[in-house]
């Protein structure tokens, strides 16, 4: 069988698709991946898949660019035979599934997170929700990473009742991302993994480092870890960051390839975001290293926490509320803060479990094949 998978950046089917590739070269299907070619080319050719470029404005609204992915994705299908594509992120999500639909191949799509699309009334917005339901119909199997996601979809009747499955997430490495408890030194050390996007909450958290920090002083730590993503219209511009940093109120660690390193110093892993999550990776990778959470009570980072056990929710988008929260997590001692951790590795092995996600990605193959 040949396996198509396409999506927005060469980044994410490395770093989100990377075992679920190998698990479909170890069944002996050819597999090829369709997405802008970036830094992470070599890294999937290295895994014994075959890299096609393709341009995709991924952020952008611009009608002309968007048809020239079209256009783009007509040629390529004309001039390349495959047997199963597995999209994912939003723009493969729709405009794949259009195109290769009209030339017979089965479609598996991933809905990993809405944005902001679904809470405007815009006429972008509008627009996106009729090309979701022109597009989503048309795939053979839609899976979502939360339940609300599903939902959503249902009530605009984007899907019909069927092939639409609820995973969790992404899932995660537990092999990799191992229990890890941070040592007593009588510092909270908090850490923010993610790309550097206003809607992670990553502005609101640099506040509430700013109020704390002169509270409590060096016996509390903020850390920022993630790409800053130029090309995203919400990206924080490095100059900002850098008067962050120079004001003392956070450490910024860069990107990194091994977060794991970095995650296994904190006592606490902060995600303030305010936007439709999928399920947020970082989190999953938290769980997964023993880590307690503090997250908002909001789509797709509500699932990683239960509230007061493993971690706890502030409200979206709310200084005060996070400020709160983080507090709470301070008052903690450190077997407190350990006892939160060993209920989110808990949580992870029991429903994050990255071969959850690889299963069900084979069992929906072998029912199309």
């Amino acid at each position: 069988m040949n396996v198509l998978i396409s999506a927005n950046t060469s980044w994410y089917v490395y770093n989100f698709r990377k075992n679920t590739i190998l698990s479909l070269i170890g069944r002996g299907y050819s597999v090829t991946v369709l997405s802008p070619a970036d830094n992470y080319v070599a890294k999937l050719e290295a895994l014994g898949v075959e890299h096609r470029d393709i341009y995709m404005d991924r952020g952008g609204k611009n009608p002309l660019n968007d048809l020239v992915t079209l256009a783009s994705l007509v040629k390529f299908f004309f001039t390349n035979q495959f047997d199963l594509l597995l999209n994912f992120t939003p723009k493969n999500n729709i405009y794949g599934t259009l195109v290769a639909k009209a030339f017979g191949l089965k479609i598996i799509n991933n809905i990993s997170g809405l944005g902001s699309v679904f809470v405007r009334n815009s006429l972008v917005a509008k627009l996106t929700v009729l090309l979701y339901k022109l597009s989503q119909r048309r795939a053979d199997v839609v899976f979502f990473q939360n339940i609300e996601d599903k939902k959503l979809f249902l009530k605009h009747k984007i899907i019909l009742n069927g092939s639409n499955v609820v995973l969790p997430g992404s899932g995660v490495d537990l092999q990799r991302f191992k229990a890890t408890p941070s040592t007593n030194d009588g510092v909270l050390k908090l850490v923010l993994v993610a790309r550097m996007l206003v809607e992670k909450g990553v502005c609101i958290y640099a506040e509430a480092a700013r109020i704390l920090k002169q509270k409590y002083g060096d016996k509390i730590e903020f850390r920022l870890l993630g790409i800053i993503d130029s090309k995203n219209k919400s990206a924080i511009k490095e100059c900002q960051i850098r008067s962050w940093v120079d004001e003392g109120l956070l450490t910024y660690l860069g990107e990194s390839e091994r977060v794991e390193i970095q995650v296994a110093e904190a006592d606490c892993v902060v995600l303030p975001s305010y936007y439709r999550e999928g399920i947020p990776r970082s989190l999953l990778e938290a769980a997964a290293m023993a880590k307690p959470i503090i997250t908002t009570d909001n789509v797709g980072c509500r699932e990683t926490v239960v509230n007061g056990v493993n971690g706890l929710l502030c409200r979206p988008n709310d200084v005060d509320s996070l400020v709160s929260v983080i507090e709470k997590m301070y008052a903690m001692s450190h077997e407190e803060r350990l006892t939160f951790g060993r209920k989110s590795r808990q949580l992870a092995e029991q429903k994050f479990d990255e071969h959850i996600v690889i299963s069900s990605y084979l069992s929906a193959i072998d029912q199309l094949a």
